[in-house]
């Protein structure tokens, strides 16, 4: 992203592209697995079963996945692949409270969606791509960053700051 400092101390300015980059070993932190997420009770343990439309496929790339970041807080994503290219879709907190899981299977329509915890966290990331998806999925260059220079706090924004993008869930 490309910030310009503000005579308040704020900083503003677009993102201009994706990018990724590798954490130092004491900036990671330990995450448990998502089967711990169970409590020690076999997959789907309280799980609140549900179907969606909307494909982990649709979701995976870059694109999508950098706009439902900006509109979910703290919800990690991680598959567990198997041989006949079908897939679990892990979603976790890292409040570790709430879990969701997704069955992609090559082929089909419709998924199978087990939710559980306070957030409903596959119904906050649908509701986000949702959200990119009517907003003509923007790309990169149209998403901003708002940084405030006492707090630090960052607000994300689309085409312009006083259009804050709001945090789902």
């Amino acid at each position: 992203m490309r910030l310009t400092v503000q005579r308040d101390g704020s900083a503003v300015g677009p993102f201009v592209g994706s990018s990724a980059f590798m954490r130092l070993r004491q900036q990671r932190q330990t995450r448990r697995h998502v089967r711990e997420y169970l409590g020690g009770e076999p997959w789907p343990a309280d799980g609140v079963k549900s179907m969606t439309s909307l494909s982990p496929e649709d979701i995976g790339d870059w694109l999508p996945m950098f706009a439902i970041g900006l509109q979910t807080q703290g919800v990690f994503p991680w598959a567990e692949t198997y041989e006949d290219g079908s897939y679990t879709l892990w979603l976790r907190d890292t409040a570790v409270t709430s879990w969701a899981t997704v069955d992609y299977e090559p082929g089909r329509d419709e998924f199978e969606v087990y939710q559980f915890g306070p957030r409903d966290l596959w119904d906050e990331v649908a509701l986000a791509y949702s959200h990119w998806d009517a907003m003509d999925r923007p790309g990169w260059g149209r998403f901003g960053l708002t940084v405030d220079g006492e707090t630090g706090e960052h607000t994300p924004w689309l085409d312009q700051p006083s259009n804050t993008l709001r945090p789902i869930g």
